[in-house]
């Protein structure tokens, strides 16, 4: 007959091995993470300190449009094939032509701007990022709940950047840039809650790696990009 102290032994055996699976995920996401934005800001730098690399990709576009065909064909073959993102070595390879990508499409757009104010987006970025992930460890609030209301926030920014483009206006920009910037701090929070588990009512399962750093380096490039215009308006 089972005794309540073996009882409590095995739970708290299940709840050390579930721990210690968590933490083995996170750290594996950042290692990630850390990879591919170091990739990503060494590209950047490359665009905004080499204009020859720059004035080479503005006489070829056709490299912009490629970039920009293998970022959204991936984002898709990501989200809809559960066994891309969890075999290797598939899911690393992808996620590396993805993050080459990204970085490539971040460089052109960082080329429009003086290197002091990539300096200063790019700080801004570590910062807002550093400050949110520790909000989003420690509050007691969960936000993974609040699906639902982030996708609907992203398809209203989606429209509204149509309309900042019909629209040629310093304003018009300026609004969109701070609604684009604050909609992916909430998303940089939201996606990490994801990751960390826990108490939260939703979360990644630990073989999701490859897509939870793809997920948290999308939130930090979208909000480079937005902090980036912001900063650049002034």
């Amino acid at each position: 007959m089972e005794t309540m102290e073996d009882t409590e032994t095995v739970d708290i055996t299940f709840v050390f091995s579930e721990k210690s699976v968590r933490m083995g995920f996170i750290r594996k996401v950042y290692t990630i993470l850390c990879t591919q934005l170091l990739v990503t800001f060494g590209i950047i730098a490359i665009f905004v300190g080499v204009p020859a690399v720059s004035d080479y990709t503005y006489n070829n576009l056709w490299m912009l449009w490629v970039a920009i065909g293998l970022s959204f064909a991936l984002i898709i073959c990501f989200c809809c094939s559960g066994n891309l993102r969890r075999k290797t070595p598939w899911n690393y390879i992808a996620l590396s032509v993805f993050t080459i990508c990204e970085g490539f499409l971040l460089g052109v757009a960082s080329a429009h701007y003086q290197g002091k104010e990539v300096a200063i987006a790019v700080a801004t970025t570590a910062a807002v990022t550093l400050v949110l992930t520790l909000y989003a460890c420690q509050t007691k609030y969960d936000f993974t709940m609040m699906s639902g209301f982030v996708l609907v926030s992203l398809i209203v920014l989606l429209i509204f950047g149509f309309v900042a483009v019909m629209w040629p206006n310093e304003i018009v920009r300026m609004v969109y840039a701070c609604l684009g910037a604050l909609l992916f701090s909430f998303y940089l929070v939201f996606d990490t809650q994801l990751m960390v588990g826990g108490n939260h009512k939703v979360a990644y399962a630990p073989e999701e790696y490859v897509f939870a750093a793809l997920s948290l380096y999308l939130d930090i490039g979208n909000l480079f990009l937005y902090l980036l215009r912001i900063i650049g308006e002034f």
